[in-house]
């Protein structure tokens, strides 16, 4: 056995396997080889470039800004848009320039600003005869003969009451010269004598007075073009009333304030001509039966002419009361002259200033001080229709400059009747149209 063992170990050369012991797999033959280093990058070749960037020295970093606490941060809107008095400066020149251009102009754009308002103030007949299946030219046409209709009326009711004081006065000649000697006697006791009254009267230059009914005459001949400018610019509104609603809801889509604020000034307008024309005809109403119930003459005509001064803001009632209070002084003396001052006060105060806003809140949308402001302006721009349109000519102020922009809408905390207006409506999705449409 020992023989045996030591051929087998010179056969082999090594102890043979067992079961035990597996096999050695090739992989851990290899595994004791080194393994490969990988190969070495080429060093680049340097460039002039390169050797330029070398030589030249880093550029100094700029030293970081570090906040005051204290200071406050610059606006760089306000930046662009200059000093504030610049702002200020332009603002004033292109106001100074549209007040002057519609001076230059007044005579075609008091008449036809009057016409739209009497075509917005009309507008609803249209639509309501548009929704009875009439058609929209003929429902136009109405609404254009309802306007001229309003005209008419207005015209002859100022010419007749004007036309009844001027034939009624020479009726009370006696009674006019014996207060002037009442008059003169006073101011005798007061120390001026009558020599020196008809003195400074004398001093008066009749080219002064020759001047003063040259202009009134002129004023009056000027009624004539007016109403062809009215007329004339009432046709093509006509024409255009069709096509209206349409045309203002479709440039609702791309600027929904603008067209909202322009139907807020429609409505305004609509509502303050209504109500002035329906509270008007009652305190005329009023007022009429206190000057019967006084035996003032011709109540009926004082009636009709203050409910037609009604329309001029703030002094409409004080120009309605001096032709009915001096003849109750020529007819019947102080007393009754004095009660119709007190009627027409009391009445004016308690329906417009009590009653009215009860019933329509305040229709016209301003302050009572920039009420009065704008019944002047106006009427220094625009003439006569100055003093009918100065309400409604601040609305539309109001409404193109003011309510379409955010930024200014603040200016309603001022300016309107209804502070409230100042607040920015909440914000839409899409540009609405609606009220541009009542």
């Amino acid at each position: 056995m020992n023989q045996l063992g030591r051929w087998a170990k010179g056969v082999f050369g090594a102890k043979a396997p067992s079961a035990a012991e597996p096999a050695a797999t090739p992989a851990a033959s290899t595994s004791s080889t080194p393994p490969t280093p990988p190969p070495t990058p080429p060093t680049p070749t340097p460039t002039a470039t390169d050797a330029v960037a070398e030589r030249t020295p880093p550029a100094p970093t700029a030293p970081t800004a570090t906040a005051d606490p204290g200071e406050q941060p610059v606006d760089k809107a306000a930046r662009k848009q200059g000093p504030p008095f610049v702002n200020v400066a332009i603002v004033l020149a292109a106001i100074g320039l549209s007040l002057w251009l519609m001076t230059t102009y007044n005579g075609l754009l008091a008449p036809i600003f009057f016409t739209l308002n009497l075509m917005i103030t009309v507008y609803p007949v249209y639509r309501w005869l548009v929704g009875r299946k009439v058609p929209s030219v003929v429902a136009s046409m109405v609404s254009g003969l309802l306007v001229i209709a309003i005209l008419l009326a207005f015209l002859f009711g100022l010419y007749w009451s004007v036309a009844a004081m001027v034939t009624k006065l020479p009726e009370y000649q006696e009674q006019f010269n014996t207060m002037y000697a009442q008059t003169i006697t006073f101011l005798e006791g007061l120390g001026l004598s009558e020599e020196m009254l008809k003195d400074q009267i004398m001093s008066i230059d009749p080219k002064s007075i020759a001047g003063f009914a040259t202009g009134l005459l002129s004023d009056v001949g000027s009624v004539g073009s007016t109403i062809v400018v009215m007329v004339t610019a009432l046709i093509f509104m006509v024409m255009d009333t069709s096509q209206v609603q349409d045309r203002l809801a479709l440039a609702g889509r791309s600027h929904g304030r603008f067209i909202d604020a322009l139907g807020n000034f429609s409505a305004g307008i609509r509502k303050y001509w209504v109500i002035t024309t329906v509270f008007g005809l009652i305190v005329a109403v009023l007022d009429g039966a206190v000057l019967l119930g006084l035996g003032v003459p011709l109540a009926l005509v004082w009636a009709i002419f203050s409910f037609l001064t009604n329309y001029i803001p703030n002094i409409g009632f004080v120009i309605g009361l001096v032709p009915p209070a001096l003849l109750a002084l020529f007819d019947s003396g102080p007393k009754t002259a004095l009660a119709v001052v007190i009627a027409y006060s009391v009445l004016n105060f308690v329906v417009q200033s009590i009653i009215q806003p009860k019933f329509a809140g305040n229709a016209v949308g301003l302050t009572p001080t920039l009420s009065f402001i704008s019944l002047l302006l106006w009427t220094a721009v625009l003439g006569p229709l100055g003093a009918l349109l100065a309400l409604p000519m601040s609305l539309l102020v109001k409404a193109l400059l003011i309510d379409p922009h955010p930024g200014s809408r603040w200016v309603n905390a001022l300016i309107s009747s209804r502070p409230e207006d100042a607040i920015d409506p909440e914000p839409v999705d899409e540009p609405t149209y609606t009220r541009a449409r009542d």
